[in-house]
């Protein structure tokens, strides 16, 4: 845990677990409305094949899951940590992003 908080830049253990607390919650928010979304717009297993409808789940789920991260991070008093995190993913798939 000491070594996380080290890298992560964490000064209490109170922000490690507000920092998982928005993982958990990101995860599970991204999952329950990436289904109704797609259903929403017509995307369900009657009307799609499951080699399409899967990676389409999962496409919006992680589309969902980027803004949640923000969203959750700011709304728990951890912006910063989470925009920082946000920015490095975004990078790892070829994405810049401007502070």
């Amino acid at each position: 845990m000491k070594k996380l908080m080290t890298r992560w830049n964490i000064e209490n253990p109170w922000q490690f677990i507000v920092i998982f607390f928005v993982f958990s919650i990101t995860g599970s928010s991204s999952v329950m409305i990436g289904r109704p979304f797609l259903k929403l717009i017509g995307i369900t297993l009657d009307n799609f094949n499951p080699f399409i409808y899967y990676p389409t789940f999962i496409l919006f789920s992680f589309i969902f899951y980027q803004i949640f991260l923000v969203f959750f991070g700011w709304l728990f008093g951890q912006f910063q940590f989470f925009w920082n995190m946000e920015k490095k993913m975004l990078r790892r798939f070829g994405i810049t992003v401007k502070n």
